[in-house]
């Protein structure tokens, strides 16, 4: 299916500050939802008269509802429009706020929080990162638009706790929705300079629901299986696993894991057949078989999960070091962890200049190793009576990696594909970056747990097996320096073929 756009304005394909700043906010916005609430479940559970178990269950939802739908909600792009589906996605992102903020219990706080914060972040996290790619169209400005976007993203996720504790601890954590409430209308009234331009097509693209229940569900169950890990184990299981009264694996039995991976990748297994099936048949599926075709794309897509599954990973196991071997409280811990934010915003600033000067596959690969140093230096400076001091190297180092490759990998992944494909890839991008947290949060909190170690040794293990990933990170970047370089040097052209068909033309034609 072919569709004309209407013709582009300077202004609807060169990106600027005024385009860039509500994309970066509202990455910063979703990316603090997900981490500022961990440091206030005591608080929580009190006013509403629940459990710790019950919030971390609205928690885990949240986490859920994102990954489910983010394929999905990338799909709607093409259907509604990238601008249009941005701010309704903020619209439903703000009421969510303020449905939990004024909660009286759990149900309040998961209907709010849990599913329309969920699904409004799955609705404007795609377009965030397609506007990108689109309004900045060569290598180096891209770049630095998508180093902003990343380091907003790491931002976020490591001031949540910071930020969520000052204020939990002054006010309320009501107050941290309602402040949420605020910033989506200052976004939606930033967001008035986009000018996107959605393709008019004879006929709209039919919204694929089979394969969006298909992959939600699959999706699901996969993420489901890893959070379990933290109660149940990975390999037998640490009690029994019940619905309801009926016990469906003993305590002893394989773990829930197994049983939720095995359902989920049938789910995946039945998607897949299924969009291949709609492509023969000449329809439109959720998700076109070439998505997954691009090798270079596929290695960025690896080292995403990996670069988010280290982040979160990192911060869970320091964080939870640091309140119990320790006995600092959630503000001291979120100060603790400053330097590695400081890395993120520094390494995300110089990504303009980085990707003009070096490959994008060096600057992943350097990146994995400056944050597998970090990792080293936490183990070998830091214990249950050393200084806090002793933390900055580590933390400044994993910072600084994670930073780079970030925005790197995003811009490999995001540039291996035109602009009629950058709503698909951007949902599957982010579903892979936000598989990786949650396998980073599983991972580190079942390690810490661990029967093979006691007391502090959990978490050494785990910044062990942290490091392990890293050094996987740096074999896969390794894979591919000649075709990511390529990559880069092809998008680029791309770009400037394209730039200059439309300022001749007027117009643009897209394959729908």
């Amino acid at each position: 299916m072919t569709a004309t756009a209407a013709p582009l304005t300077q202004a609807a394909t060169t990106g600027s500050s005024g385009t860039l700043r509500p994309l970066v906010l509202a990455q910063f916005l979703c990316s603090y939802a997900a981490s500022s609430l961990n440091v206030a479940i005591s608080a929580i559970a009190g006013d509403l008269g629940t459990n710790v178990t019950g919030v971390q269950t609205a928690i885990t939802v949240f986490t859920l509802t994102m990954a489910a739908l983010m394929i999905p909600g990338s799909k709607l792009t093409d259907i509604l429009g990238r601008k249009r589906c941005f701010v309704i996605g903020l619209a439903i992102y703000g009421v969510g706020a303020l449905v939990a903020s004024v909660s009286q219990g759990l149900v309040g706080l998961t209907v709010g929080y849990s599913l329309l914060q969920g699904i409004g972040t799955a609705l404007l996290i795609p377009p965030v990162y397609i506007l990108a790619t689109i309004f900045y169209t060569d290598m180096a400005t891209r770049a630095r638009a998508f180093g902003a976007i990343s380091a907003a993203a790491g931002v976020g996720a490591a001031l949540g706790p910071l930020v969520g504790g000052l204020i939990t601890t002054s006010t309320s954590w009501r107050v941290s929705f309602v402040l949420q409430a605020a910033l989506v209308v200052g976004i939606v009234v930033l967001a008035r300079v986009i000018q996107d331009v959605r393709p008019k097509a004879d006929t709209v693209p039919r919204f694929d629901l089979t394969g969006a229940v298909e992959s939600a569900a699959g999706l699901s169950f996969v993420v489901v299986g890893l959070l379990l890990t933290g109660t149940y184990g990975w390999v037998t299981s640490l009690q029994d696993f019940a619905i309801g009264d009926t016990v469906l694996i003993s305590q002893g039995g394989i773990s829930p894991l197994w049983l939720f991976e095995a359902i989920g990748f049938v789910l995946l297994w039945a998607f897949w057949r299924h969009i291949g099936s709609v492509e023969r048949a000449g329809g439109e599926p959720l998700l076109h078989t070439r998505m997954l075709g691009n090798r270079v794309a596929n290695l960025g897509l690896v080292t995403q999960h990996l670069q988010w599954l280290i982040l979160l990973g990192v911060s869970f196991v320091v964080s939870v070091f640091l309140q119990t071997a320790r006995g600092y409280n959630a503000v001291q811990t979120g100060l603790i962890l400053t330097p590695a934010t400081i890395g993120i915003l520094a390494s995300s600033m110089l990504a303009e200049r980085m990707a003009k000067r070096r490959a994008q596959a060096a600057v992943v690969r350097g990146g994995f190793i400056l944050t597998a140093v970090g990792l080293v230096l936490l183990l070998v400076f830091v214990d249950a009576t050393s200084n806090v001091l002793t933390f900055v190297p580590g933390l400044l180092a994993i910072g600084l990696g994670v930073g780079a490759m970030l925005t790197a990998s995003v811009n490999v992944v995001q540039s291996s594909f035109p602009e009629a494909d950058q709503g698909e890839i951007s949902g599957l991008s982010r579903s892979v970056s936000n598989l990786g947290s949650s396998v980073g949060v599983a991972l580190a909190g079942s390690v810490l747990v661990s029967p093979l170690v006691s007391g502090n040794q959990g978490y050494a293990l785990a910044l062990v097996v942290l490091t392990v990933f890293a050094l996987i990170g740096v074999a896969t970047a390794w894979l591919g320096p000649r075709g990511l370089r390529e990559s880069a040097i092809q998008a680029h052209r791309t770009a400037a073929q394209a730039a200059s068909a439309s300022s001749g033309k007027g117009g643009l034609r897209r394959a729908g």
